[in-house]
């Protein structure tokens, strides 16, 4: 065996180095040492060009960064009250690199020597929690009284969405969830996926067990039959109807009565709309009573339309193919409309439908050379269910779920 042997002299360089390396310091993976570290937050009406003008910074090469950097993150789209960071050097008043933050998640480096732009992503850390409560108001207010933000709660309704009507829900109703979060910073910026699900309405309970079969993961029941269906139960994320099918409604703008074929949605104007399932847009225009409207054809059955939007989605023309839940507009109250809402609509086999009535077929259920494999994945998360706690449990209570949120809207 050969020994590499060192000098004192070079033992003492090589310390000298390690000491200077432990020395040195990081900061969006730029080396700071010796840098001096400005932060701030962009005030209203601030530009690229307002925030690196006291630091020195030629017009120039302002204008050749916001031209190069079109492509990477262009900085008309800076804003209001997100944080940036500009390095200077200690003998020196001129910036040499500008970061941006665009989200909690991401930075923009701007190396201003160069004219280089690059984007990067934070590193982040994920973690396992529970909850488990007990209904008392609403799934939105209860989920949120208990810290869970709006994303689980989306997710949480959308797992649900066919099996569940949250919008005749119980006092006394439960439900039980594990899931992961996302950290940036130490701070949670969302919810990556839901891992396990429970819920029981009336006593009965409704089980969501995920399955690895055919290569993709989905939910199960506790009878094996898949939660996933062909659509979303919902074109908004969790809301709440305003306005059920109905064929006799006096229709509050034309005065008189009229079938409403549709299902209507309340939302604040810009609130995103998102198709339902996979399809083809073989409309997206307006008329003057629909408003901007989309109308997508999924398959040889089944064709929705969405009425009343603010606008419609970026790329979303007659043509575009589209996928289940991408967003193809948003809220709005153009066309007959007396306030922001969606008017959603459904066809099948050319006959528009009531679509909170329409059963639609499950995806394929547990295949049965699975059912063993499945069975031993129901008893560990059965366990891991029974030991989420259950807060403001109270089985007495079975009065109606009231509603919170003011309707104000028709077409």
């Amino acid at each position: 065996m050969k020994l590499n042997t060192f000098s004192s002299e070079e033992q003492n360089l090589s310390d000298s180095t390690a000491i200077e390396n432990l020395n040195e310091q990081y900061l969006y993976g730029i080396n700071v040492t010796g840098l001096n570290i400005v932060e701030g937050t962009v005030a209203k009406n601030q530009t690229l060009a307002t925030i690196l003008s006291p630091f020195n910074v030629p017009y120039q090469i302002i204008d050749e960064i916001a031209k190069k950097s079109k492509e990477v993150f262009d900085v008309r789209g800076i804003a209001t009250n997100r944080k940036f960071t500009v390095l200077t050097p200690t003998d020196s008043s001129k910036a040499r690199f500008f970061i941006y933050e665009p989200s909690p998640s991401e930075y923009v480096v701007f190396d201003l020597d160069s004219v280089d732009i690059y984007k990067a992503e934070k590193p982040a850390e994920y973690r396992t929690r529970e909850a488990g409560g007990t209904i008392n108001t609403s799934l939105y207010v209860d989920m949120t009284n208990q810290g869970i933000g709006p994303d689980l709660i989306d997710m949480f309704a959308d797992l649900y969405g066919w099996s569940v009507d949250f919008q005749s829900l119980q006092k006394g109703d439960k439900y039980k969830v594990q899931f992961e979060e996302k950290l940036i910073d130490g701070q949670v910026v969302g919810i990556t996926d839901i891992k396990l699900a429970y819920f029981e309405h009336n006593g009965e309970p409704y089980h969501a067990i995920p399955f690895e079969q055919n290569g993709e993961v989905n939910f199960f029941d506790q009878d094996g039959n898949s939660l996933k269906k062909a659509f979303l139960r919902d074109p908004l994320k969790y809301t709440r109807i305003s306005s059920r099918y109905n064929l006799r409604r006096f229709h509050p703008v034309q005065k008189r009565y009229k079938a409403h074929l549709g299902t209507d949605y309340a939302a604040p104007t810009g609130t995103e709309i998102r198709s339902v399932g996979d399809g083809t847009v073989i409309e997206a225009r307006y008329t003057s009573a629909n408003g901007n409207y989309v109308k997508i054809k999924h398959n040889g059955t089944y064709t929705t339309q969405y009425l009343h939007m603010s606008k419609i989605g970026k790329g979303i023309r007659a043509g575009a193919r589209i996928k289940q839940g991408q967003v193809i507009g948003y809220v709005g109250s153009t066309g007959l409309a007396t306030g922001p809402h969606l008017c959603f609509r459904f066809w099948k086999n050319g006959k528009q439908e009531d679509w909170l009535r329409e059963k639609i077929p499950p995806s394929e259920p547990i295949l049965s050379q699975n059912k063993l494999a499945f069975e031993t994945k129901k008893s560990e998360a059965l366990i891991l269910l029974a030991n989420i706690p259950v807060t403001g449990e109270n089985p007495k209570l079975v009065a109606q779920t009231q509603d919170l949120i003011p309707v104000g809207s028709s077409d």
